[in-house]
């Protein structure tokens, strides 16, 4: 089994300092179901008072904080859930309508709902000529 010198040096780093160098990458799913590209990302622990989305350029940027439950100036005796800033981009295709995004938070996972955009959606399309009108399936 190999080891990554570097992330161990971070994780070193983080122990002795008490943060992270970096913003830490939040898990997710994601799936479409049926015309909404749905993306879960966990973030047990986070106020939904710190989550920050933002679309910029068909670019979903999705930030959050952890803050640690401790009162400020208690010496802790063990801190093993991360605390910092969480953050994590898609990018989105111009088959979704980043236009009309719907987000919401519950029991520690970020729910996003992304519908797909009308001019992706199959359609039918009539084609005119020869003896009568046939419709074609696209």
């Amino acid at each position: 089994m190999r080891t990554d010198p570097f992330r161990e040096f971070d994780r070193l780093a983080q122990q002795v300092f008490g943060s992270d160098n970096r913003p830490a990458a939040m898990p997710m799913d994601a799936y479409r179901s049926g015309d909404d590209f749905v993306v879960h990302f966990d973030l047990p622990g986070v106020d939904p008072e710190t989550i920050d989305l933002d679309v910029e350029r068909n670019v979903l940027n999705v930030h959050a904080e952890r803050r640690s439950p401790a009162p400020e100036g208690a010496e802790m005796i063990a801190a093993e859930r991360p605390t910092g800033v969480f953050s994590r981009q898609l990018f989105l295709g111009d088959t979704l309508d980043a236009d009309r995004v719907d987000a919401s938070y519950d029991a520690g996972v970020l729910t996003l709902r992304i519908p797909v955009a009308e001019k992706a959606k199959p359609r039918k399309i009539q084609v005119v000529g020869g003896t009568g009108r046939h419709q074609l399936n696209r």
